[in-house]
């Protein structure tokens, strides 16, 4: 399940890559993206187990395949790497994904608690923090995100033990190699592990990093399988993804897309709809696949062009029902 820009990444890294993914949760303006840089986008039911492991062997025995990333999240993950790891393709074995993906208590946090998600990138059994993001929501009662900032703006304490509890939680669970994105509530009495997820964080977290620090998260996980060893700088300036927070309904009309996309602060912009398309309701995940990134020297700059980039997007959605 891996997006077409991790694709290419691998690609300008020196791997070759067959992608693999589920025609149901391919979105269809990524389908083409993710075919034209892939050896070969192989499509197959990921809920099938039978028809999955199918596909795995064929691709293996005939391509030669030295290793099998899981790039996404679901039910999929533990079935793909029992096969791999039968396989001798999986850097991890299966039972450090079940250790890892078992929630915490932490998801009975308090809903209004502050959460942040951290990046690692495992090598070797060594965890390495790539950084600490915050999350935007919309504030009391629901609490929906609606955005994301790196780096969160964190105290030296506060930061030492967020890295604390989610090096302990890799460590325990026997990870050796991959990136992880682990979410923490930051509670009165300290961080909780939310959840962790042996994957790279979506919302293009990954993007927000190499703007802020400079690192190429996505390309780093390719660069460490072939044998480098991540150095990860010190953030340089904000950077932040804020999602278009659009009502629900039929889209009529859209105008300012192109106008978004050429901001000079404006790292990336993506806006999936068509004419027609429904819109999902702000706290619907779906709704998170329209969104700008921009850059800025502090948080409340950053949080300005969002909201600006929000006001130039000008949209006519028809309720559902009329």
């Amino acid at each position: 399940m891996p997006s077409h820009q991790l694709v290419r990444k691998g690609v300008e890294s020196g791997c070759r890559i067959w992608s693999v993914w589920d025609p149901a949760q391919l979105q269809a303006d990524s389908a083409p993206r993710v075919q034209e840089v892939s050896e070969e986008l192989l499509l197959t039911d990921l809920g099938d187990d039978a028809a999955l492991a199918e596909t795995m062997v064929r691709v293996v025995r005939r391509h030669g395949i030295d290793a099998v990333l899981h790039c996404g999240d679901g039910g999929s993950v533990l079935p793909v790497v029992r096969k791999a790891w039968q396989l001798g393709l999986s850097p991890n074995p299966p039972a450090v994904y079940e250790r890892l993906h078992v929630r915490e208590e932490g998801d009975r946090a308090p809903v209004e608690a502050p959460r942040v998600s951290v990046e690692t990138l495992t090598v070797n059994g060594t965890h390495h923090v790539v950084g600490v993001t915050a999350q935007r929501t919309t504030g009391p009662p629901h609490f929906f995100v609606t955005g994301h900032l790196h780096p969160a703006p964190l105290t030296d304490d506060e930061r030492k033990s967020i890295k604390a509890v989610v090096e302990e939680r890799l460590t325990a669970s026997g990870y050796r190699f991959g990136p992880a994105h682990t979410v923490v509530a930051l509670l009165p009495h300290g961080p909780r592990i939310v959840s962790c997820r042996a994957t790279l964080g979506g919302d293009r977290i990954p993007l927000l990093v190499e703007v802020a620090r400079g690192f190429d998260l996505e390309a780093a996980v390719f660069t460490t399988l072939l044998g480098e060893h991540p150095v990860v700088p010190s953030a340089s300036r904000y950077a932040e993804v804020g999602f278009f927070l659009l009502p629900e309904g039929r889209l009529e009309t859209y105008t300012g897309t192109e106008d978004i996309a050429v901001t000079p602060w404006v790292c990336g912009a993506r806006f999936p709809y068509a004419v027609g398309d429904r819109i999902a309701p702000v706290g619907d995940p779906r709704a998170r696949g329209a969104y700008v990134v921009v850059e800025g020297e502090t948080p409340e700059v950053t949080r300005e062009r969002v909201a600006k980039a929000r006001k130039d997007l000008g949209v006519e959605i028809r309720p559902d029902g009329r």
